[in-house]
């Protein structure tokens, strides 16, 4: 037990000592300020975003868009992901299709997302909705279709029609697959929330990260860089204890 509670002070010990390292080099002299704002003025800029209110608005947005895309990216990748690997046809019809599609960066997408779609949410939704959904396909499309066949030929022999072998063993079956599948597109709907911010928003931590590099605040930059790595872990916790809650047959590991 105490072996235990002394790995986890050593798993923390590492970030107060580079904080303590960074502000020493940074007061010394050793870092320029402007460029590598000390923790300190880290710190101070954070208290300012937060009293003027512009952090919060800007979490409020970034969440939100990340929510519903993330929501919309996994369910079309879960739907799409069951049907390809359950129904050969529509596998050949369009899984090389989403094969061709998936190397294609977010990123690229943008400009493209802009002209079609406009500056509104839609857009950013939508470019969030692709980042999501391969990697829930693929995982998907994996798990699914690597169900042993003897479990699912057994489940006929006994009178399951294929809704319930679809519902009772298949989904059940690939179940850890396609919360890999989900827990990945967490981090890829952050990624993706920041780029569509970037290029056409009034408000959201991308945003707000391209507004300061533009008049050199760089611990404005890091203070928006810090919150987007607080939330994707608080999220991807909050998806976990989710699943350990409602399904506790599937145990996840925070640290993985």
């Amino acid at each position: 037990m105490q072996k235990t509670d002394s790995l986890k002070y050593l798993r923390i010990l590492p970030i107060p000592l580079l904080i303590g390292v960074w502000e020493i080099l940074a007061r010394a002299g050793f870092l320029n300020r402007a460029l590598f704002p000390s923790p300190s003025d880290v710190v101070l800029a954070f208290g300012k975003m937060t009293l003027s209110g512009e952090l919060f608005f800007d979490i409020g947005a970034t969440l939100l868009r990340v929510f519903f895309g993330f929501v919309f990216g996994s369910m079309l990748g879960i739907l799409i992901g069951v049907l390809t690997a359950r129904i050969k046809i529509l596998d050949i019809l369009f899984g090389q299709i989403i094969q061709i599609l998936r190397p294609i960066p977010p990123i690229a997408l943008v400009p493209l997302a802009v002209v079609w779609l406009g500056l509104g949410e839609f857009s950013k939704i939508t470019i969030i909705t692709w980042g999501v959904f391969f990697p829930v396909w693929v995982n998907t499309y994996i798990g699914v279709a690597g169900v042993d066949h003897s479990v699912i030929w057994a489940a006929q022999s006994l009178g399951a029609n294929r809704r319930r072998v679809l519902f009772r063993v298949v989904l059940p079956a690939s179940f850890r697959h396609v919360i890999a599948g989900m827990r990945v597109a967490i981090a890829i709907a952050f990624i993706c929330v920041v780029v569509a911010e970037m290029l056409g928003a009034s408000r959201g931590l991308g945003f707000r990260i391209n507004t300061s590099y533009l008049v050199f605040r760089v611990d404005k930059m890091m203070v928006d860089l810090i919150m987007l790595g607080l939330l994707g872990a608080i999220t991807d916790w909050l998806f976990i204890q989710s699943i350990n809650k409602f399904m506790p047959w599937y145990i996840l590991n925070s640290n993985h």
